[in-house]
């Protein structure tokens, strides 16, 4: 019989999560009772930084969501957080269209240089349409449509992502609140709505170049980013050292 979802019980290291939850059932997190569970943990080296990869099975849509942990989190509090998710055109073939790429990028590299920290990423691409739709935006912003028109004009709404996954993955590592780095005040409004402890915010602005300028401005405009991109010198917090609002 599936269990309330509370707190996980308490392990050591990240490769006991596996043993952890081999058989882990719960009544879920959310209106749509998301449950996750680790499946492999592995270690990352990367050009970032050393990492450990944990990947995570959910009983919601199938996907491979993954955690990748720098330095020791589980049971830890303000752990510098940041939640990406995927852009192949960016992440990979690195697309001018958008600033994910160098997001991705300078959130591992920040973390990697920290004591501790992680980046969750998740399998939610154009921003949770997928991925022949997002290519269908682009068609549509290539006649001159803004990226929350052309999401609007194919039927969805300009963010179809959801945090119930992303909020249970935090939950399964026993990490009791955090400082996320976003420029996107959504994503700590949603993570508050299922209970995560958000204890501020650690601004992520990306320089604008002459190719994501417009979806730049359009996210600021439209979707209530917090980005500055004025012509004016670049804001400090583009190259100075990792600031976190709300620390005291």
């Amino acid at each position: 019989m599936a269990q309330p979802c509370g707190k996980f019980p308490s392990v050591d290291t990240l490769e006991q999560l596996v043993e952890r939850d081999r058989d882990h059932d719960c009544e879920g997190l959310g209106p749509h009772h998301i449950c996750v569970r680790v499946e492999a943990v592995a270690q990352l080296p990367s050009q970032f930084g050393r990492f450990h990869i944990v990947a995570f099975w959910n009983n919601r849509d199938g996907k491979e969501h993954v955690a990748m942990v720098h330095g020791d989190v589980m049971g830890s509090e303000d752990v510098p957080t940041r939640l990406h998710s995927e852009c192949l055109t960016g992440d990979v073939m690195g697309s001018l269209r958008c600033d994910c790429r160098d997001q991705l990028e300078v959130a591992m590299r920040k973390i990697g240089a920290m004591g501790r920290g992680l980046v969750l990423y998740m399998r939610q691409e154009g921003r949770g349409i997928g991925l022949i739709n997002k290519v269908r935006a682009y068609s549509l912003q290539d006649q001159g449509l803004d990226t929350v028109d052309a999401n609007i004009a194919l039927g969805f709404r300009d963010d179809e992502r959801d945090y119930e996954v992303a909020a249970h993955m935090l939950a399964s590592l026993n990490v009791s609140s955090i400082y996320l780095m976003t420029n996107n005040p959504r994503k700590i409004q949603e993570l508050e709505k299922l209970g995560r402890n958000v204890s501020g915010r650690i601004p992520h602005v990306i320089p604008a170049t002459e190719w994501n300028r417009h979806y730049l401005e359009t996210k600021a405009r439209r979707s209530g980013h917090q980005i500055e991109l004025e012509s004016t010198p670049p804001l400090s917090e583009q190259n100075d050292p990792v600031i976190i609002e709300g620390q005291s």
